[in-house]
């Protein structure tokens, strides 16, 4: 049976607006995916809702389907995305409006049951599995719109559909699962965000959009079309694999999907085989992402120039904190400023204040006035990078679990028919964490130089939770770095990981550990004050610490 080739043209909501027309005019493609959902993004659903109950739906994706979707009819692509949000039936039958308004006949449907009754909660939606898409192609579907369902089902269902897999096939469910993982998040596994940008052909400028060759038994390839940028090698592929990932043992509603079996091998110039995945049975639950409005919040940043800059942000602290009260206030101290410089901004430093309240009142222009009002009355040389303004709302981000069985996971055919989506008869537990041991590596003549002469790193979000994935580029470096990269040398590291929970993992395929950091992100991203809010550079920041290298390890270092 031929290979299924299936791109995606979207990672987020707010990527690259043409990459739809481009991955249809790229070249062959059998099935497009488009991932718009985040757990931020299911919080701004939430609020279009609120102030209009017909939409809850990724509303970029109409525009962008307005000029493809009689090219996509057309070549016979067939195209599956989660844009529904909130609202899949909303989503299909607006494409069913466009596609009447552009004269085409399109056959749609959508998946359901992702949403759950929480009156408590703003959105509470389980994460779906992808039986219900394969169910819609099956009926001939041309475009298959859902909510909730997890990212990698958008590529899992077509694989199903198309090579007829059960849910006994667990290995290759758990490689289709890979394969969707890999291309889930656009240009980012084509180099988009790589640590080593500077090595690709075209720098990084314009890196192209993924495509996944899938093979019957679960093994695939990754590629992009001819001509377009980044590049697709089995490091891409590698910081794409470790993002926003825990253990090895990979949890979904269809599969656990073995991170540790993963093999990947450059087969040809931008084609990566990813091989060897084996699956066990999925868990009893499924993971339901819980948005709630959490309250307001405003910021306001002081410019603090020159001398006694530690006495000028507790001057401004102890102002504010009058002015106000104490509670919820929050002061970020960021020293930017640079020892005897030649210009107002080398020489200072940011003070960032964040308030947090239930109260819009005095979380908005009571607080953004009371710093204003400093201006004249605080330190020397006051001033501020910020308007008075405001308050805004802000969400809090939690993850729950439901039984499989407790949601009524609906697929909703072309012609209107309703199939239930029975949940999968055999589950298991999920491995308990196991911290991982290695033993130590003797590193011989040392070098001080920065972490990232010798490794990639890639990081990301989870709810309030960051992962931290780190890989070798030789066997040589895994040697070193699995004995040398403990958790307590990620505390001394990054000094904010050190009161937390966290777990360390390794991934020899990859060459690769991961750390878990419980609770770096607080109450999530939308809740977050952090300077990076989804820990996106904190793999960056791990990379650029200066540390003892063992100096036969770095490249141009004589030995």
């Amino acid at each position: 049976m031929t290979a299924l080739r299936v791109g995606n043209a979207s990672g987020f909501y707010g990527d690259r607006l043409s990459a739809w027309r481009e991955m249809l005019d790229g070249g062959e493609l059998d099935v497009l995916t488009g991932d718009y959902l985040a757990e931020l993004t299911m919080l701004i659903l939430g609020r279009d809702r609120m102030r209009d109950p017909s939409l809850g739906y990724a509303k970029t994706f109409l525009r962008q389907l307005e000029g493809t979707l009689g090219t996509a009819l057309e070549r016979g692509v067939r195209l599956v995305t989660n844009a529904g949000g909130l609202n899949p039936a909303g989503l299909a039958a607006a494409i069913g409006a466009l596609a009447d308004r552009l004269g085409l006949t399109v056959r749609i449907g959508y998946v359901e049951g992702d949403a759950l009754a929480r009156p408590d909660a703003l959105t509470a939606n389980a994460y779906l599995g992808a039986f219900g898409i394969a169910a819609c192609l099956d009926a001939g579907a041309d475009v298959v719109v859902t909510g909730r369902v997890t990212d990698a089902s958008l590529v899992v269902g077509p694989a199903i559909s198309r090579f007829g897999w059960t849910r006994d096939d667990l290995d290759a469910l758990a490689g289709a699962t890979v394969a969707g993982h890999l291309i889930e998040c656009g240009a980012q596994v084509t180099g988009g965000n790589f640590s080593f940008f500077t090595e690709l052909p075209d720098g990084g400028h314009r890196p192209g959009f993924p495509i996944a060759e899938l093979h019957s038994d679960g093994s695939s390839v990754l590629t992009k079309h001819p001509g377009t940028g980044g590049a697709v090698t089995v490091e891409t592929v590698t910081a794409q694999l470790l993002y926003e990932v825990g253990g090895p043992a990979y949890l979904g509603p269809d599969v656990v999907t073995r991170l540790d079996t993963v093999e990947l091998a450059q087969e040809g110039p931008d084609r990566v085989r990813v091989s060897g995945v084996r699956g066990t049975p999925p868990p009893d639950t499924l993971k339901v992402g819980v948005n709630n409005l959490g309250g307001f919040r405003n910021s306001m940043t002081f410019v603090l120039c020159g001398l006694d800059i530690p006495a000028k942000a507790a001057l401004v602290r102890g102002q504010l904190e009058e002015a106000v009260g104490k509670e919820g206030l929050e002061f970020t101290l960021a020293r930017t400023d640079h020892p005897d410089a030649t210009d107002t901004e080398a020489a200072s430093a940011l003070l960032h204040v964040h308030l947090r309240d239930g109260d819009k009142a005095r979380a908005g222009r009571a607080f953004s006035a009371a710093a204003v009002e400093l201006a004249l009355a605080s330190y020397p040389g006051c001033t501020l990078t910020t308007l008075p303004g405001d308050a805004t709302p802000y969400g809090v981000f939690t993850a729950d679990a439901v039984p499989q069985d407790a949601v009524a996971h609906v697929a909703v055919l072309p012609d209107g028919i309703r199939v239930p989506i029975a949940p999968p008869a055999r589950t298991a537990a999920p491995p308990a964490y196991e911290p991982a041991t290695a033993p130590a590596f003797d590193a011989g003549p040392i070098r001080r130089a920065p972490l990232g002469e010798l490794v990639g790193a890639r990081s990301g979000d989870k709810g309030g939770d960051a992962n931290l994935g780190v890989w070798a580029r030789t066997d040589a470096t895994w040697a070193w770095l699995r004995g040398w990269l403990t958790a307590a040398r990620l505390a001394e590291l990054l000094p904010e990981t050190g009161p937390l929970t966290v777990e360390r993992h390794e991934l020899p395929n990859l060459r690769a550990v991961n750390f878990v950091i419980r609770g770096l992100l607080g109450e999530g991203v939308a809740a977050s004050t952090r300077f990076d809010p989804q820990a996106k550079a904190l793999g960056e920041l791990l990379r650029s610490r200066i540390v003892d290298l063992p100096a036969d390890l770095i490249p141009g270092v004589p030995s």
